[in-house]
């Protein structure tokens, strides 16, 4: 007897400013394999479209959303609809094409032939990965950081909160090295590891489940010569003294995640653990901190 598809539907959350579309999207992630985000240029806000399995995890979206709410100050709620998953796919892969992003990186979703590129280093993602595939000014802004560094073949590299491992892999493709990336959600570490494998980085991409510094095994692969930290400001605030205790002298972090106008309160944070500001880099209206430990 020939086995019933389950009948999908569509979660959309529209009219998002930038700062609740991380919040958001994580908690669509908690009933949704994968989320799709498209950008409304003229209203400058976001629309994030995922796909579930009717009417699935619905005690869990709801303490999601109500979570996302209070962390964010934007209450918003889901409007469901019955969904063609062809026809949803077509168009998130129309609204992810393919990027260049600064001089060495180029960002190629899965529905793109693949060819050669001279002179930068692919990173390949599925189109559904929306966030955390370089078209966040977050995801840029970190990527254009680490084109600026320079970094030993064997240091030590951890990405805090890694989504989808893009920057994780950037660092071990463009400068050689093995980097721990981390994850709170499951399915993010899951999607970290197969995106390494898709991107030919098994074994120097590793990414586990862990609550940033709180997890053994992220405190013991310190001290870190560069540390990624694209997650949100007021928990970048708390942990900056764990992270000045686990640089090595003269290492690196980079923090993202935090709007503009943020900016003053996470580098205060992190100037009183003895951390100086190497660059910033402001791609409206987000901001991205270059941090280093005085060696």
């Amino acid at each position: 007897m020939r086995r019933r598809e389950p009948k999908l539907e569509t979660l959309v959350l529209d009219g998002l400013p930038d700062e609740a579309v991380p919040a958001y999207e994580a908690a669509l992630l908690q009933v949704c394999a994968t989320v799709a985000m498209f950008r409304d240029e003229a209203a400058d806000t976001w629309r994030l479209e995922a796909v579930r399995e009717a009417g699935a995890g619905e005690a869990e979206l709801s303490a999601a959303l109500a979570l996302a709410a209070a962390v964010t100050g934007h209450a918003a709620r889901p409007d469901g609809a019955p969904v063609e998953a062809e026809g949803w796919l077509a168009r998130t892969a129309q609204a992810f094409p393919e990027m260049a992003l600064g001089r060495r990186f180029l960002i190629r979703p899965t529905h793109v032939p693949p060819r050669r590129d001279w002179g930068r280093h692919v990173l390949t993602l599925d189109a559904g990965i929306a966030f955390g595939s370089g078209e966040h000014n977050s995801t840029r802004g970190c990527l254009l950081a680490l084109e600026g560094l320079r970094l030993r073949h064997n240091a030590r590299v951890l990405d805090l909160g890694a989504g989808s491992g893009i920057l994780a892999m950037g660092a071990a493709k463009l400068r050689g090295v093995r980097v721990l990336a981390t994850d709170i959600e499951p399915w993010s570490v899951r999607v970290a590891n197969e995106n390494a494998k898709l991107n030919g980085l098994r074994g120097r991409v590793h990414s586990i489940l862990a609550d940033g510094w709180r997890n053994q095994a992220v405190r013991a692969g310190g001290p870190y010569d560069l540390v990624f930290a694209n997650i949100l400001a007021r928990p970048l605030c708390a942990m900056a003294r764990d992270l000045a205790d686990h640089l090595a002298p003269g290492g690196v972090a980079i923090l993202a995640g935090l709007l503009g106008v943020q900016a003053r309160m996470v580098l205060a944070a992190h100037r009183a653990q003895g951390l100086v500001l190497e660059r910033r880099l402001d791609l409206e209206p987000w901001c991205t901190l270059v941090l280093r430990r005085r060696g």
